[in-house]
């Protein structure tokens, strides 16, 4: 289906413009993601630190016929454009505020895509003028649902991620 005002679209969603300050990521199927479960892990990053795209709200678009989960409109900067010594300043925050969020009970679990799945490699990461940013908690855990055991494979794995990363921040 064609949607208005398309931002970009996932292996199960399409993300929309609302406004200057609203996008909605679009549930028009069964995308083996749940909006509820989405909503609430987003809701408690956001309780934690700023790292993670602000929840807004969930609604229902008649006209499209789709469940939406409501957020802030983040507009990206490309990072090239700045000196090493800034992304190096960058990444330590963003690094510090992941551990943060791990801490907390929260795992992101997406910071690189898997190879088969279109898309940049780390288009979960955003540079703001607030800094870097995650977006898209569809496949973040909770502690708290999956367990100690789980959740620190989790978290082993996304430091790995993080280590890949920051070689592709400060290098490209």
């Amino acid at each position: 289906m064609k949607y208005p005002r398309k931002l970009s679209a996932g292996a199960n969603n399409t993300v929309i413009v609302l406004s200057d300050t609203e996008v909605a990521k679009l549930y028009t199927s069964d995308t083996r993601s749940d909006i509820g479960s989405e909503a609430e892990k987003m809701r408690f990053a956001n309780a934690v630190n700023g790292l993670v795209v602000q929840f807004g709200r969930l609604d229902y678009n008649e006209t499209l016929q789709a469940e939406m989960l409501v957020m802030e409109r983040i507009r990206p900067i490309d990072f090239r454009a700045y000196e090493v010594e800034i992304r190096e300043l960058w990444l330590d925050v963003f690094d510090d505020e992941l551990r943060t969020l791990h801490r907390a009970g929260f795992v992101h679990r997406d910071l690189k895509r898997p190879s088969d799945i279109g898309g940049l490699a780390f288009d979960n990461i955003l540079l703001t003028e607030q800094g870097l940013r995650l977006i898209d908690v569809g496949i973040s855990a909770l502690q708290k649902q999956v367990g100690d055991v789980i959740f620190e494979k989790y978290v082993s794995l996304e430091e790995a991620e993080m280590a890949e990363f920051r070689s592709y921040f400060l290098n490209r």
